[in-house]
């Protein structure tokens, strides 16, 4: 458990931190502030770097919401269902059912 727990937030963080990065890169260098920074943004931002950078931005959003949706989801499962999903917790529940479907004692 703490080995997928220690994974999930490594995962995270290195996604939030690669996404925080890039964001700052992005505004210094594509899209500085200030009215020449409007000027300079308007011919930068097709650039192919910033354009690399746009889609990093938007992969690293997208895997660092998805953990954030995945590690909610399975605290949720196992607050409802605890030790549910293991593969012993599924072939005894399969085997106790064909059990009481057949009407013996396995």
């Amino acid at each position: 458990m703490w080995d997928a727990l220690v994974k999930g937030l490594l995962t995270a963080g290195v996604a939030y931190s690669t996404h925080y990065g890039v964001t700052k890169l992005y505004n210094e260098f594509c899209v500085p502030d200030g009215i020449w920074g409007f000027f300079q943004g308007a011919v930068t931002t097709g650039s192919p770097v910033c354009a690399a950078g746009m889609t990093v931005m938007q992969t690293t959003q997208v895997s660092y919401s998805t953990v954030i949706l995945m590690g909610l989801t399975r605290f949720v499962v196992d607050l409802v269902a605890p030790g549910a999903g293991t593969a012993a917790t599924v072939a005894t529940g399969a085997a106790t059912a064909a059990c009481a479907a057949a009407a013996t004692s396995c």
